[in-house]
């Protein structure tokens, strides 16, 4: 899984999706830029998501919020006071990890031993076998699952007291190595405040410290009254953003999951107090409903109920994929009560409430959150597109093909239109061709190299359809498309290339699926 993992950040530099930032000048950690066909899939990838929320529901709205927002607000949420991570060292090797990351890859490990042991008994068994009776009987798995209970038991009780002594001798008890030396040699555990702060003025000695903001929410909620007066809003309502955060991570590592600079895809639904744990089952269903429309194997997805809830929170659940580097948080979603709201309130001295003038009542709303990092959804496009197999070539001799089969409505690019040679009017006919279908979908020319080299750089970066104008074109006024999963070939028309490739790659199939 590691090497499939450095293929695919090799794929992404190769291929026009990631570049390290900086590159030139040594690069910047754990910072990238998305490179041309990067871009095309991160904004497809908004776009599906602003469209499930704005678009299939008629009471939730969008806002674009400022990253700069006054200091109070940071007081107000916690964030100043509380959002910081346990920081743990190796005295051999020098690294420096998050003290709880290293307590949850161990808890993930006996998670792993258990789910091998039920695979090979399934496997072993066949259809007699089954799984909860197997659970609750095999010595192993109940032993491995006794640890896991208690070093939760312990952990969730060390991060809920800011026990840091105690967060260190669970790693000291579980003999928790060092991933890249091997040492057991730790340091203590100190906490690490993970905002970034700056000046906001023109002399910097007259100019006031202000923060980079660490989430899009605190946008929204300061934004509450805002929005739902100017929109006469009734609750339950929603308001979405997407939006660059900044958060000084302490180990900024695996690509682009974990990033010191990166976006945030999120919706908070305001709704009645008393409400809320219906409307986290709610949004729990809806937004796994989303993913499972982009991957087919559901067993890549999975719920994460939290241990350890947040100081705002009454529930909380992780949407988790199967990322080359195993089962990791890709969304969250919360239902935070009336905290936010209520500390703007306290702080700002503004009243935040809804009025109810059917109830005649006013009453300050609680809140579900589902917030999804941007830049670990696009990595969990890449890694759920990236395939290799081995395919025919022209002399119908097998070789190696790099496929990205990404969803068609996410593909950076659309349509590649090929002249099969580079004379005899094909040329002209294909760029006659591309002139009438770039106004609404991103398509590419290409005619350098045989046509089988270019059918295979459309599949390294994931063209769903390629069109190949040949000789046949000039006497009936057809083109071969060509499907990228299947590499199956079909004659159509060119007057019904626009309809073809718009019915597929259409938001609306996918959107009333969801729906």
């Amino acid at each position: 899984m590691d090497d499939l993992f450095k293929k695919l950040i090799a794929h992404s530099k190769e291929y026009g999706f990631i570049f390290p930032s900086s590159e030139i000048y040594d690069g910047l950690s754990a910072v990238y830029d998305y490179g041309q066909n990067g871009v095309e899939l991160k904004n497809n990838i908004k776009k599906y998501w602003w469209d499930s929320m704005v678009l299939l529901h008629e009471n939730i709205v969008g806002i674009d919020s400022a990253i700069f927002m006054h200091p109070d607000i940071w007081e107000a949420s916690g964030h100043v006071g509380a959002f910081k991570d346990p920081l743990i060292d190796n005295k051999n090797s020098k690294k420096r990890y998050r003290a709880d990351d290293l307590i949850e890859d161990y808890i993930e490990k006996l998670e792993a031993k258990i789910e091998k042991e039920i695979s090979k008994a399934a496997k072993k068994f066949g259809d007699q076998f089954e799984e909860q009776k197997f659970r609750e009987t095999n010595p192993r798995i109940l032993a491995n699952q006794k640890k896991i209970d208690k070093i939760n038991e312990r952990f969730v009780k060390a991060i809920n007291n800011n026990d840091l002594v105690e967060i260190r001798q669970i790693i000291i008890d579980c003999e928790i190595a060092d991933p890249v030396s091997g040492s057991r040699e730790w340091t203590d555990v100190r906490q690490f405040n993970l905002m970034f702060d700056t000046k906001l003025g023109s002399v910097n000695e007259e100019a006031n410290s202000i923060y980079l903001r660490p989430e899009t929410a605190q946008g929204i909620f300061v934004n509450f009254l805002n929005v739902q007066k100017s929109g006469r809003m009734r609750i339950p309502f929603g308001i979405a953003q997407i939006g660059k955060v900044f958060r000084n991570e302490i180990v900024a590592r695996q690509f682009i999951f974990r990033m010191r600079e990166f976006e945030q895809m999120e919706m908070q639904f305001f709704i009645k107090p008393g409400e809320e744990l219906k409307w986290f089952d709610y949004w729990k269903d809806k937004r796994m409903k989303w993913y499972k429309a982009l991957v087919s194997d559901t067993s890549k997805l999975r719920f994460h109920d939290h241990d350890k809830l947040a100081h705002y929170a009454n529930a909380a659940t992780d949407i988790e994929f199967k990322y080359p580097i195993g089962f990791k948080e890709v969304e969250g979603i919360h239902s935070r009560t009336d905290f936010d709201l209520s500390q703007h309130q306290k702080f700002s001295g503004k009243k935040l409430q809804f009025y109810d003038p059917d109830t005649k009542e006013s009453y300050t709303p609680y809140v579900v959150e589902t917030s999804i990092g941007l830049d670990r959804m696009f990595l969990l496009i890449l890694s759920n597109a990236y395939s290799e197999e081995k395919a025919p070539n022209a002399e119908g001799k097998l070789e190696d093909r790099v496929v990205l089969k990404i969803p068609a409505i996410l593909a950076p690019v659309k349509l590649a239109v090929l002249p099969l040679v580079r004379k005899d009017g094909l040329p002209e006919k294909a760029h006659q061709i591309m002139d009438e279908l770039k106004y609404e979908f991103n398509c590419q020319y290409e005619e350098k190299d045989s046509i089988g080299r270019r059918y295979r750089r459309q599949d390294a970066i994931g063209t769903p359809y390629c069109i190949t104008v040949d000789h046949q074109t000039s006497m009936d006024d057809t083109v071969t498309i060509r499907y990228r999963d299947s590499m199956k070939q079909d004659r159509i028309p060119v007057s019904k290339v626009r309809e073809i490739i718009s019915e597929k790659v259409s938001y609306r199939n996918i959107l009333k699926e969801i729906s």
